[in-house]
């Protein structure tokens, strides 16, 4: 079985140079799927830099709230995060990432798992991406 059937990847922030202010991801819709993991790359690490969930019943987004707990600081080491949301209890979720002046977000991307129908569709204009079974070696 191939796994990207079952999940939907989306990348949901785009580079960002450096400053001092927390960035938004895009919001997901989280209608049909069980959780969603963000997987978050900055490019420079400091203790302030992090990441964590929100959520919101309302598409926009106007009344975002952290989801507590969520919240993963670096330790001065790390330049990537993975934060994984299951069964959020509203229906649209982001990740904000937290970061110093000096830090750019490098990407920010979303795999919606737990999919109650499949398959699932997958943001192609974003991603060249292929599914290979039982592969024989060889020249790539």
């Amino acid at each position: 079985m191939n796994e990207k059937q079952n999940v939907k990847i989306t990348k949901v922030h785009a580079y960002e140079s450096a400053a001092g202010s927390t960035h938004y991801s895009d919001i997901l819709d989280m209608a049909g799927f069980e959780g969603v993991v963000f997987v978050a790359s900055i490019g420079t690490a400091a203790a302030n830099n992090g990441v964590n969930a929100q959520q919101d019943t309302d598409a926009a987004g106007g009344t975002m709230a952290d989801l507590e707990g969520t919240k993963i600081l670096s330790d001065a080491t790390q330049t990537d995060f993975v934060l994984d949301i299951y069964r959020p209890t509203e229906r649209y979720v982001r990740l904000a990432v937290l970061r110093g002046t000096s830090t750019t977000i490098e990407a920010v991307w979303a795999i919606q798992y737990g999919a109650h129908k499949m398959p699932t569709d997958n943001d192609t204009a974003a991603q060249a991406s292929e599914v290979h079974a039982s592969p024989a070696e060889g020249t790539a």
